[in-house]
């Protein structure tokens, strides 16, 4: 099955996909952050949901 590009959350909630614009929204909408700041967190603690949103909360 194909990954529907029109849904609003991940298809993996565990993860953030940051080559998929959708899935880039989803996730700064959720942290309240920009493109930017989500990818300085991935590249920080990689791309796992919780340790992402560990590291913008500190």
């Amino acid at each position: 099955m194909s990954d529907n590009k029109t849904r609003r959350a991940p298809q993996d909630a565990s993860r953030i996909a940051m080559g998929e614009n959708y899935e880039v929204s989803y996730w700064t909408d959720r942290f309240g952050v920009s493109r930017d700041r989500l990818q300085q967190a991935v590249d920080a603690v990689g791309n796992g949901a919780e340790a992402v949103e560990k590291y913008l909360k500190r």
